[in-house]
């Protein structure tokens, strides 16, 4: 598979997407004012801890506290390590972050005995803040590198479960054994597959200069302070995404161009690759074509080839997804026609979920299918969909109405709620009030004003739509209010007003 990188740098914006076989894969973006804090290390201040969720939020600078869960308080560190036993859980790390803890997990000591109100303590962001929430931070801090995450208060070695190969494993867990320091503990990434001892090495004495530095700055600081700021979304995604199947990197900015040739030098100088600086007119989004799937990704109906369609609604608990047949009408029997558009949309969803950046709970709402063969198959497809998903998902089966419950690991904003933000004018409803719904208000607020004060006219104010309605079709319920308050009623447009929005005046 032929992957590319084309990145677009701005001083207000970076824009990063991975094109895979002519097709953008996945999208980030970092815009100056709204920098990303995943894997940023802070000196941190309890200030408030509730034993009744078993949690804590610490101040750690931010516009909200941050969320600390007791399992991932460094006093409970010998729960923790039991998790990571190499013989039940190997981890992959995404983006630099070590996996959520285990729902199982049951910590000994409860978080008043960790934590109390005004204790500064070293914490790392593992989840944005994402909508209402703060981030979500943990103490168990976790340094990426190129081939190793080092894990300075874990004594454990793990070996991302995406490398398969039995002796390749066993290899890499006898070199990091031998290599690490006592008490200290690394997780093996996939990039490390088939590397030497010596590039493994580098890897660890960078990593552990890094965390002697941190150290260093962590006694001098006060809190709340930021201590270690994670790499920028460029250097990130070089170092997490470029392997062997990224063949090319374009990039539209030269200072950006220099930096990640220095970045390849200095940490993948063996790495084969091909950077390339795109300095045409046009705009390097629109060269390749990314602004038209951009723009799609953060539409609410996507059409499928054969004319079927997915709904995507994102709420703040969840995100449904809805397929509908559409236009297809089939060949043969409403069950193939049926089967047909649920495998296509397999295929489609799959793909929005990883472009959209779409995580936490995902209920798929797929055509009814009467045979259980068929939706096995579905199940079977969509289980194959996401196998080149980065991210961590868990799929339930379909059940009897059709639907399909799934999680995906959610660390950032999708791109959707990134890029955009509630409509002001139905205040992130998706709809407003009718027309006619609003005059029939007017009725009921007329005859409460009228009922109270006394005057010989009213005057109406309301959008220009709700009045030219309210001169024809509903002009019936305005002669009967006039009628009976023997008051005369006078609707005015005012072209500034919301649809909703009207003003009654009595003189």
């Amino acid at each position: 598979m032929s992957a590319e990188l084309v990145i677009n740098a701005a001083s207000h914006e970076t824009r990063i997407a991975l094109i895979e076989n002519g097709t953008i894969a996945e999208l980030y973006i970092e815009r100056t004012r709204e920098k990303g804090i995943v894997g940023n290390i802070y000196k941190g201040r309890v200030i408030r801890v509730l034993p009744g969720m078993q949690a804590a939020f610490v101040d750690i600078g931010l516009e909200k506290a941050a969320f600390l869960y007791v399992a991932d308080v460094f006093d409970a560190i010998e729960e923790y390590e039991s998790l990571l036993d190499d013989g039940k859980k190997d981890h992959e790390v995404n983006g630099g972050q070590s996996t959520d803890s285990h729902p199982d997990f049951r910590p000994l000591h409860p978080i008043e005995e960790l934590l109390q109100e005004g204790q500064e303590l070293l914490v790392q962001v593992s989840k944005e803040p994402i909508g209402t929430k703060g981030a979500r931070i943990t103490s168990h801090i976790s340094l990426p590198g190129r081939h190793l995450v080092y894990m300075p208060t874990v004594d454990h070695v793990g070996i991302s479960r995406r490398i398969e190969d039995e002796n390749e494993r066993e290899r890499l867990r006898e070199t990091v054994e031998r290599l690490k320091q006592s008490g200290t503990g690394y997780i093996v990434r996939t990039v490390s597959e088939g590397k030497s001892e010596e590039d493994l090495l580098s890897d660890m004495q960078y990593l552990s200069t890094l965390w002697s530095e941190i150290m260093k700055r962590k006694e001098k600081a006060s809190a709340p302070s930021l201590i270690h700021s994670d790499l920028d979304v460029i250097q990130k995604v070089v170092r997490d995404i470029v392997t062997e199947q990224v063949d090319k990197i374009i990039v539209d900015s030269k200072p950006d161009f220099d930096r990640i040739i220095q970045f390849i030098s200095t940490f993948m100088p063996k790495m084969k690759y091909s950077i390339e600086l795109y300095d045409e007119e046009e705009p390097i989004f629109d060269h390749f074509g990314l602004e038209v799937e951009i723009s799609r990704a953060l539409g609410r109906k996507v059409w499928l080839k054969s004319g079927g369609y997915i709904i995507i609604e994102q709420t703040e608990a969840l995100t449904a997804i809805d397929v509908n047949t559409g236009r297809f009408v089939g060949k043969h029997n409403l069950e193939d026609t049926i089967l047909k558009t649920n495998l296509e949309a397999v295929k489609e969803l799959a793909y929005q979920l990883r472009l959209r950046n779409i995580g936490g709970i995902i209920i798929i709402d797929f055509i009814d299918m009467e045979k259980e063969v068929n939706r096995d198959k579905v199940f079977a497809a969509l289980e194959d969909a996401l196998k080149g998903d980065k991210s961590k998902t868990n799929i339930l089966k379909i059940s009897e109405l059709g639907l399909v419950e799934m999680t995906r690991k959610r660390v950032r904003e999708s791109i959707g709620r990134m890029m955009c933000e509630p409509c002001p004018y139905c205040e992130g409803r998706g709809y407003i009030k009718s027309k006619t719904t609003v005059c029939h208000e007017i009725f009921r607020e007329l005859r409460r004003e009228m009922l109270d004060i006394r005057g010989t006219k009213a005057m109406v104010s309301v959008h220009p739509l709700v009045a030219d309605l309210l001169y024809d079709e509903e002009r019936r319920g305005l002669e009967e209010l006039e009628k009976k308050f023997k008051k005369r009623i006078t609707v005015r447009a005012k072209p500034g007003f919301h649809q909703e929005q009207f003003e009654i005046l009595i003189n």
